[in-house]
């Protein structure tokens, strides 16, 4: 297995449901910004739109920190769209919605689930360069929290601004980073 970290972002085109409207949107369209892909196994189900309703009351924030959200499943925009037209929860979502019915999106990251055609709830962050940051995937009966994806999401900006240092356990913006050198060795 090749580890995903610092991997490139796998080239695809897909259709996303967003604001009303049916758009397309590659791998190109995302380079120069930090994106999130956010996996889920299917629309209309139970966990799913409790998470994406979270990420969609945090949306705003991620926006304000310049990360596009992209809510990905193997359904189709057109049933993203319907999802959307009927559930109060997935109403409330302005980030794109992308479509991945034929499941190359979901397998080109390692979440997709062969037998039953889904994905794995997958969490990628993407870099402006297009390198992948962060990656978390779980099984599809555990829930996921837009909170802690927030935190991941500045400790990653930060690492980028500033290469000299890192972020310790539970590092928060506005905490004390570390600086790696021999004179740390033991002492923390």
């Amino acid at each position: 297995m090749q580890a995903i970290i610092n991997s490139q972002l796998p080239e695809f085109k897909a259709q996303v449901y967003h604001n009303g409207e049916f758009k397309t949107v590659t791998d190109k369209d995302v380079l120069g910004k930090w994106t999130i892909f956010f996996f889920y196994p299917a629309d209309f189900t139970f966990v799913c739109p409790t998470e994406l309703g979270d990420m969609a009351d945090k949306y705003a924030k991620f926006q304000e920190m310049g990360v596009e959200v992209y809510s990905v499943s193997t359904d189709t925009h057109y049933v993203h769209k319907a999802w959307h037209d009927t559930s109060d929860t997935i109403r409330k979502i302005t980030y794109p919605m992308l479509a991945d019915p034929t499941g190359a999106i979901s397998e080109a990251f390692g979440v997709l689930i062969e037998e039953d055609g889904v994905a794995y709830r997958g969490t990628f962050l993407v870099n402006p360069e297009g390198k992948i940051k962060v990656a978390e995937i779980h099984d599809n009966n555990i829930g996921r929290n837009a909170d802690e994806l927030l935190r991941k999401v500045e400790a990653a900006q930060f690492v980028a601004a500033h290469p000299n240092e890192v972020c310790p356990a539970k590092w928060k913006k506005g905490d004390a980073t570390l600086k790696p050198s021999i004179d740390l060795v033991g002492k923390i």
